[in-house]
């Protein structure tokens, strides 16, 4: 099978796929970040607006998020902080609010999780997904379960 055949079969199951878009600074995408069942995140800084290094693209536009991923502060392997930056370091932003959503909502399924995030925010106009909003995806869920 090949990664888009795999990614086709996880979404028709229901599973929710978070990716990294990528710290190449280039506008792309990939068969993963640019899958429409996928939610691909762009690294932003504090202030909301992506980094340079972050890719990219009309799927991180129509599908992504973009989350902390500047000068954030972690554990390092084996004790002690870290700061860290990039793409990788915003997905655990998007999958940590994820799952406080699904553990408020248990009986949501993974296509309202994905549309409460990432679809009823506000108009997608650039190619700088919006910022991700755990309060707006709430009042979603709240209002439609």
């Amino acid at each position: 099978h090949d990664l888009k055949d795999i990614v086709d079969y996880a979404v028709a199951k229901g599973i929710i796929i978070v990716a990294a878009a990528g710290n190449e600074g280039i506008l792309s995408s990939s068969v993963l970040t640019g899958h429409p069942g996928v939610i691909p995140v762009v690294a932003c800084d504090l202030n909301g607006r992506a980094v340079s290094e972050s890719n990219l693209g009309i799927s991180m536009a129509k599908t992504g998020l973009c989350a902390p991923g500047q000068k954030i502060t972690g554990l390092r392997a084996g004790g002690g902080l870290k700061v860290f930056s990039g793409t990788s370091t915003a997905v655990p932003f998007v999958t940590g609010t994820m799952a406080l959503l699904w553990s408020i909502f248990p009986d949501a399924s993974g296509e309202a999780l994905n549309f409460a995030l990432t679809q009823h925010a506000k108009s997608r106009r650039s190619l700088v997904p919006p910022v991700l909003n755990a309060a707006s995806a709430f009042e979603y869920l709240y209002r439609h379960s």
